[in-house]
């Protein structure tokens, strides 16, 4: 099992509760960014830097995440891609996004663009908060916990 995070659109407060988990669970996690991001020392922490542009990292993630991987991101187009090829998908507010409900998720991402576009929403995504945090926590360590295979 291999972790990947979309670390493009990573919110900072969680990077800590992500290297913890890797570090403490040994378990590989890679950062796929547009830019460089500092880690922890550990040989079960590394970054990827992908080349600017739009979905760089994305592609990256969506190409290299095999079956059975987990994959830590709130772009709901790339979570489509990589549960289509098997990998798991949870997002920074500890949702986990399956083939059951991708499409929901998709469907909606597109109606909340369209409103956005015709100036009917204008308002972001609420603040981070310390329960989105904890929730996440919780998930990431009952992933780790269900698929990870004894050393």
């Amino acid at each position: 099992m291999q972790i990947w995070v979309d670390a493009d659109a990573f919110p900072a407060a969680i990077r800590d509760i992500v290297y913890r988990a890797a570090m403490s669970r040994q378990v590989s996690t890679t950062l796929v960014a547009n830019q460089f991001i500092r880690t922890p020392p550990s040989p079960f922490l590394n970054s990827v830097v992908v080349s600017s542009g739009a979905d760089m990292a994305d592609d990256y993630i969506a190409e290299k995440a095999a079956a059975g991987d987990l994959v830590i991101t709130q772009d709901i187009p790339l979570a489509a891609r990589v549960i289509e090829n098997g990998a798991h998908v949870v997002n920074p507010h500890g949702q986990e996004l399956t083939r059951n409900n991708i499409g929901q998720q998709l469907s909606l991402r597109n109606f909340m663009s369209d409103l956005r576009s015709a100036g009917t929403v204008t308002g972001g995504p609420a603040a981070y908060s310390d329960k989105d945090k904890q929730t996440f926590a919780n998930a990431l360590d009952r992933f780790i916990t269900k698929h990870k295979k004894p050393a």
